[in-house]
């Protein structure tokens, strides 16, 4: 019997208490599962993210073409946690800043996802189902509407029902590290390298999303050749993690504004250190950096997704100063 009849002729399978009852159904009763695509699926999704610059939005994740040739979808319509019916365990996770939720980023390495209200069944039930088969499902990390950042393999490491939250491991290196206290040296370490990880992942998608997956320079728009660059360094203490501090560029004009051999002006103009202009060589130098020179930068649609314009008058003083 197909999925849709068995559905609709038994409406109680639907209900927030057969979860689990239903995971062992599948196989008992000889109804394919789709569990044998979790990981190509994970691998599509991440492989989608990268060509983006290292997000994908709410369209990339409602139909995820295979290469099987099969299509799935990767997200609820509605909800925070996406429990495919023919899967046996979660597939992914929604996290947002300004949820209702109150998820932790990161305690001794592990990020804490907070279970979905009401009973500690309903959807709650197929995430704790991914801890005890140690299956990777994706946490979806919401930077703005529509647009997220993913994070995979990710495994359900523990269970806290009195906490009411899942613990989740968004590194392999600390999915084994146990939940022990949360100040232990190797702990400490885990949260500073994921806390890292996470920070730096949320900046890049946000920044180039907000540039449309193109540098601010040369326009290129190959997501995986593009970073996304601090105007104030973020090893200074005003070096936030701001869209209006950031610059969608491309890796050799990245590496040419960190080191200030180019610089952007406050009126978004591009300009090139006067020796690099004189300098003869390849095409690379000519077309890459030289041509840049005078042009204008293309910036966010969104006004307060454009570069400051305060940090970036300190930081073309820094290559005026350079240049001089």
């Amino acid at each position: 019997m197909p999925l849709t009849s068995l559905d609709a002729a038994n409406p109680q399978l639907n209900s927030p208490g057969w979860a689990d009852w239903r995971s062992g159904w599948w196989y008992e009763n000889g109804v394919p599962t789709a569990e044998p695509l979790r990981d190509s699926i994970i691998s599509t999704v991440m492989d989608r993210a990268s060509k983006n610059g290292g997000f994908v939005t709410r369209a990339d994740l409602s139909f995820v073409s295979l290469p099987t040739g099969d299509s799935r979808r990767v997200i609820d319509a509605a909800r925070g946690i996406w429990n495919p019916r023919d899967m046996d365990a979660t597939l992914s996770v929604v996290s947002s800043p300004s949820g209702p939720y109150s998820d932790r980023e990161v305690e001794g390495g592990l990020f804490h996802y907070s279970y979905r209200e009401g009973s500690i069944n309903g959807d709650n039930a197929k995430l704790r189902r991914a801890f005890e088969l140690g299956v990777p499902i994706i946490l979806l990390r919401k930077v703005r509407d529509g647009v997220y950042v993913p994070y995979a393999p990710v495994y359900v490491v523990d269970d806290l029902v009195d906490q009411r939250e899942f613990l989740l491991a968004l590194d392999e290196s600390v999915r084994f590290l146990g939940t022990g206290s949360p100040d232990a040296p190797e702990r400490r370490y885990a949260e500073r390298v994921v806390k890292q990880r996470l920070h730096q992942a949320e900046f890049r998608g946000r920044v180039i999303a907000a540039y449309q997956t193109r540098c601010a320079i040369c326009r290129l728009r190959h997501g995986e050749l593009l970073d996304a660059a601090h105007i104030t360094p973020d090893r200074d203490e005003a070096g936030l993690p701001a869209v209006s501090n950031g610059l969608a560029l491309c890796k050799i004009h990245h590496a040419a504004f960190d080191m200030n051999m180019l610089g952007i002006s406050p009126d978004y103009v591009v300009r090139v250190d006067q020796r690099l202009l004189e300098e003869v060589d390849g095409p690379m130098l000519l077309h890459g950096l030289q041509e840049m020179h005078g042009t204008t930068l293309t910036v966010p649609q969104r006004r307060q997704d454009r570069p400051d314009k305060t940090r970036l008058e300190q930081r073309f003083a820094a290559f005026v100063r350079r240049a001089s």
